[in-house]
Parts: structure tokens; sequence; C-alpha cells
């Protein structure tokens, strides 16, 4: 039987969780770079490039910028995760270690998964 095994088989299904959410990330960076390149032909192919409303949007590098972004922060949280994962089984298989102290990290990782939902919105509702 292995000792502890309830922590780390929690352990692990976090670590494939992070690695989910990494992995969709990097599809919807993927997703959003990609579209915009398809809007972009679309628009210059049909020759309505000057008469769209909206044309100078997405003619703007923002939505290539972003799609890397997104695929930069997939790659980020897939390291984390790693590293995150890799810390937690050396604490779980250490006898005498107490409870692991919180980090910041995870705070920091959600302030600025926040402020770029808030930043995407702000140029969404201005545009």
């Amino acid at each position: 039987m292995i000792r502890d095994y309830t922590n780390i088989a929690a352990n692990e299904r976090t670590f494939l969780a992070w690695i989910r959410t990494g992995v969709a990330v990097i599809a919807l960076g993927f997703v959003i770079e990609r579209f915009n390149l398809f809007l972009l032909a679309m628009a210059t192919e049909a020759g309505v490039a000057a008469s769209l409303p909206g044309f100078h949007r997405l003619s703007s590098p923002t939505g290539r910028y972003g799609g890397m972004a997104l695929v930069g922060a997939g790659v980020f949280l897939i390291v984390v995760a790693t590293i995150r994962f890799l810390h937690t089984a050396r604490l779980l298989e250490d006898e005498a270690a107490h409870r692991p102290q919180r980090t910041h990290a995870t705070l920091i990782l959600l302030s600025s998964i926040v402020l770029s939902v808030a930043a995407f919105s702000a140029y969404l509702a201005i545009g």
C-alpha cells in the first residue's frame, strides 16, 4: 500500500486539471489568432475593407498579439503547474515536512488574469 495515497492522487488530479486549463488557454489563443487572420483575409478578398465599419479594429494587431499572449499564458500555466506539482510531491514524500506555506504566486496569477480580461473587455467596449 502506498503511504498517503489519497494526498498523492489529489496532487496528481490537481496537476492534470491545471494542464487541461493550460491547453484550453493555448487553444483559445490559437482560435483568436486564426479567426482574426480569417476575418482579415475575407474582408480583403471581398474588397469590402473600406466599407466595413469596424475594419480598423480587424486590421489592428490586437487579435494577433492577444492570441499570442494567450498562448504564452497557457505555456506559463503549464510550467507553473509542473513546478507546483513537483514541489508538492517532494513535500508529500518528506515525512518531517509541515504544511507548505502558501505562496503569493496564485494571487499574482489570478490578478494578472483578471486584469487581462478587464483590458480585453474595455477594448471591446470602447471599439
